[in-house]
């Protein structure tokens, strides 16, 4: 499937208006910093994983393609985050509360997407496509109405190769998990089309929301090219913490759109052949040239 019919689909299935993005297209940018730990810089030579602080541009969003989704409804959030080292070249990951991608085929992710828009019957599509059943109900756990964009564990899903100084390659795959819990809620109620983006605004009033990188590198039999296939019994290792700060001021009020691309690397980290991230490279160049005056 050509990127410009899969973008036409899905922009057909949510009914999105145009300038917004395809998916995720409710958000906000906030500011804050990552710091790596040391065993993660002993691991990847990359600029931001030097173990002292740097900048990161977070995206806080819900997966639906229209912009005025209403956050009460259950869905899947998005956690989008660009890196930075000293020389200023980004490192972009795209994380989500569902923690597993149903198939390897980039076509197949979008009949699954059309059908999902409509909860009536997708049940009913899934029995007549029983191969996706498991896979599916595997990423269901991350489509809730959740109570705050500080609470849920995201998944940038895709492997990524990690070089040391000495170029020795070690594949991995990231999760941010939260250090929220309910027990330090805040004790306003937010009910509203735009409760999350008010609940984390009222959070970041009382201190950073904070989230440690976790990675799971890679053993025998882990393969880091299939998306779909979780690494069973993979070594946990903390990589960073990560603390936002604050709403960042729009970077797109000026109609200059800001692209989250998770095949944009650095020196010290390496794609993997991975058909589905290797798609969404062509999709996304599409879905920002429809966003762009």
């Amino acid at each position: 499937m050509r990127s410009s019919e899969a973008i036409d689909r899905l922009r057909a299935a949510f009914g999105g208006p145009d300038g917004h993005r395809t998916l995720h297209a409710k958000g906000r940018f906030y500011e804050g910093t990552f710091t790596a730990t040391p065993e993660a810089s002993a691991l990847c030579r990359a600029g931001h994983l030097d173990a002292r602080p740097h900048p990161v541009l977070v995206r806080w969003s819900t997966a639906s393609g229209h912009a005025r989704s209403k956050d009460t409804t259950p869905d899947v959030r998005g956690m989008a985050v660009k890196f930075r080292g000293d020389d200023g070249a980004p490192f972009d990951l795209l994380g989500q509360t569902s923690p597993r991608f149903p198939t390897d085929d980039p076509a197949e992710f979008v009949r699954i997407t059309e059908a999902a828009v409509r909860p009536a019957t997708f049940p009913l599509w899934l029995l007549r496509h029983p191969r996706l059943i498991v896979p599916v109900a595997a990423g269901l756990g991350g489509v809730r109405s959740h109570h705050s964009f500080a609470e849920p564990a995201y998944h940038p899903l895709h492997a990524y190769g990690w070089l040391d100084s000495e170029g020795r390659r070690t594949w991995v795959r990231y999760h941010f998990r939260p250090t929220a819990t309910e027990a330090d809620r805040l004790e306003q109620t937010f009910t509203g089309r735009d409760r999350l983006a008010e609940e984390i605004a009222a959070r970041l009033a009382r201190g950073p929301v904070v989230l440690e990188v976790w990675v799971e590198v890679a053993g025998e039999g882990h393969d880091p090219h299939r998306v779909s296939v979780p690494w069973k019994g993979a070594r946990q290792l903390l990589a960073g913490r990560m603390e936002v700060t604050s709403e960042a001021p729009d970077p797109e009020a000026g109609g200059t759109p800001t692209v989250f691309d998770p095949t944009r690397t650095v020196d010290g980290i390496e794609l993997p052949a991975d058909p589905v991230l290797l798609y969404r490279r062509d999709a996304y160049t599409e879905s920002v040239r429809r966003r762009t005056p």
